[in-house]
């Protein structure tokens, strides 16, 4: 079913007309574009399947899902590293396959592991990143790259000698050498500390300030939640879900009001008919989950079914479903 990511965007494109991918918006440009993607291994195992996704210039799309979704795998087929076995990818209008070079120009990635020379400056290895991509040196650009990510002072120290935090930002130095459109973070605060990683942030801001678009795999959700325009969320190699985050958690989250009580109960009373109403806590509290957008929340009735049983509270709160919790209820529901 490769058209259940495809939320909104026309469906029926005219004549000569391609239908909008999954998720994008009305007029964006899309400066990635992935369509009918699927990738299959030798072994068989189909690690992505009928991939349709459209990345708008200018943007931070998060890609979420659980290890061995296949996000590292549709990465590595848009950066270039690995085939597709059907499908096309263009990048700002390159196909990455017939056109390579010219795509893949345009990319910088920051992969998961640390892999630097442990025995070259920062400078040396932000400089030879550029030459890679036959760009002629500028000093300028790389200087204001490392002083964006705080590394100016680190520039003439070996990699070896710099903390994981550090070694990280190097990574995104060493990919934004060349000046790429668009910029790909696989798990890029997977071991820096809480500081780092909200300075981290803030340059990923700044980037897409520029024009760069941003497109991120975080196991962090609240980050994405943080900073992301958009999320895709991915399982079992097909694209389960793509959209904006605040619509997304307008369409899917849910409000939980929580009544904690002035003694414990057994059991809801049969009197009271609120649907979403649990018991919790060994009988301490009763926990309401209804929907905001609804015409009624439903929350007048419960409490004058619960004063009119007899049950009294001390203290109440309401709390917004998360990302995350929204995350989790997508996947569980796919398995």
């Amino acid at each position: 079913m490769r058209q259940e990511a495809r939320l909104h965007g026309d469906e029926t494109a005219g004549p000569g007309q391609p239908a909008a991918a999954a998720g994008t918006p009305a007029g964006g440009e899309a400066v990635v574009r992935v369509s009918g993607l699927a990738k299959t291994y030798a072994s068989g195992f189909r690690a992505l399947d009928g991939i349709d996704l459209d990345i708008r210039r200018g943007e931070i799309f998060a890609l979420l899902g659980p290890n061995g979704a296949g996000k590292t795998t549709l990465i590595s087929i848009i950066c270039g590293i690995v085939n597709g076995t059907e499908g096309q990818v263009r990048v700002d209008g390159h196909d990455i396959v017939a056109d390579y070079r010219a795509a893949r120009a345009r990319i910088g990635l920051v992969p998961q592991e640390l892999t630097t020379d442990a025995f070259e400056t920062v400078w040396a290895t932000v400089s030879f990143s550029r030459g890679l991509f036959g760009k002629a040196p500028d000093a300028a650009h790389l200087e204001k790259v490392l002083r964006d990510l705080s590394l100016w002072d680190k520039r003439n120290n070996r990699i070896m000698t710099l903390s994981g935090g550090m070694k990280r930002r190097v990574l995104i130095a060493k990919a934004l050498a060349h000046e790429p459109r668009v910029l790909f973070l696989d798990e890029p605060t997977a071991g820096v500390d809480v500081d780092l990683r909200r300075g981290m942030w803030e340059v990923v801001r700044t980037l897409r300030a520029s024009g760069v678009t941003i497109i991120l795999t975080t196991h962090y959700i609240e980050e994405a939640e943080l900073i992301a325009d958009r999320v895709g969320v991915i399982n079992k190699g097909r694209l389960v879900l793509v959209e904006d985050k605040i619509e997304l958690m307008r369409k899917l989250g849910a409000k939980r009001l929580t009544l904690h009580l002035q003694e414990p109960i057994e059991h809801i009373p049969d009197s009271v008919h609120a649907s979403g109403l649990e018991l919790a806590a060994d009988g301490w509290e009763l926990i309401y989950t209804y929907d905001t957008h609804g015409e009624r929340t439903g929350i007048t009735g419960l409490l004058t079914e619960l004063r009119e049983a007899g049950v009294r509270f001390t203290d109440l709160h309401t709390e917004q479903s998360s990302l995350e919790d929204i995350f989790v209820s997508l996947v569980r529901e796919r398995r």
